[in-house]
């Protein structure tokens, strides 16, 4: 019987295996802990991480609001960074809830995946 933990690390490699980014079109990861939600746009041919937003600072508001500001502020960096379009990693995550918000607030910022 597997762990929550090891499931979601048995997804995240099936995803990982189909999901790759390129400068073009970098790779939007998200990582989720208890209390914070980080995001990074990744290009996966380089090894370099192009721009990164996170919820640390954030601490007087709900989590899915935390996670839409997150969504804005990448979406903002991005588009900073010249970049218009991005794959999605989920991370093994569900699609829903916070991971949900954080996508729905990219897309609202302008990226499209």
């Amino acid at each position: 019987m597997t762990t929550k933990i090891e499931r979601r690390i048995k997804i995240k490699y099936r995803v990982r295996n189909k999901v790759s980014g390129t400068t073009e079109r970098p790779r939007m990861c998200v990582f989720r802990s208890n209390k914070q939600i980080y995001v990074q746009l990744i290009d996966d041919l380089n090894g370099k991480t192009l721009a990164a937003a996170s919820s640390l600072g954030m601490d007087a508001m709900p989590k899915k609001e935390q996670a839409a500001k997150v969504g804005e502020l990448i979406a903002k960096k991005a588009q900073e960074a010249g970049i218009t379009t991005v794959v999605f990693d989920r991370n093994g995550y569900l699609y829903h809830g916070r991971i949900k918000e954080v996508a729905d607030a990219a897309r609202n910022g302008g990226l499209k995946f």
